[in-house]
């Protein structure tokens, strides 16, 4: 077992005092360095900075970054939450740690689709349906993983088959598993 132990740190975010939702560090007792390029594989990374290590992926709307010696998390709804995506991080870098031999590791980020082409098929009414103020707000919250297609209701059909069809060519949220 390659992490065997955090200490969680829960707070607010300093620019935004009001916000309703809290941040998280895990402070790791063990140093899992050596199991980044193999989670970024595994996991999908979005970014991946070599010196010093840290993968960034997304999982449930949230970016997720796992440092040697810690692993933030943002947007959290509260400390039950931040412990169960920890927990499951934990899970996932001791099992991807056990199976590394069978793994490639890598030290890219996934392919990011653009803002530009997810814009094209919407119907730029700037409507505020899906809860966004403007298209491209919308455009840039998908490009996130944040929404999905589905959440534009002014958008036809066949636009919307279109603009699906783009984003899976994307690693978006491979972690719709219950933490």
């Amino acid at each position: 077992m390659l992490l065997e132990s955090y200490r969680l740190e829960i707070f607010n975010n300093k620019c935004m005092p009001g916000a309703e939702t809290v941040n998280c560090f895990a402070h790791l007792d063990q140093n899992v360095s050596a199991v980044l390029p193999y989670l970024n594989s595994v996991l999908g990374g979005f970014e991946y900075v070599q010196d010093p290590p840290a993968v960034t992926f997304k999982a449930h709307g949230k970016l997720i970054t796992v440092h040697g010696r810690r692993i933030a998390v943002n947007a959290l709804k509260d400390e039950a939450e931040a412990c169960k995506i920890v927990d499951w991080l934990k899970r996932e870098i001791n099992e991807t740690w056990q199976n590394r031999d069978s793994i490639l590791p890598s030290t890219k980020g996934a392919p990011r689709p653009k803002i530009i082409e997810i814009l094209k098929p919407l119907p730029k009414t700037n409507c505020g349906e899906c809860g966004e103020p403007t298209c491209m707000v919308f455009a840039t919250r998908l490009a996130e993983g944040v929404k999905g297609a589905g959440d534009c209701p002014a958008m036809d059909a066949e636009d919307r088959q279109r603009l699906e069809q783009y984003l899976s060519r994307f690693h978006f949220d491979a972690y719709n598993e219950n933490f």
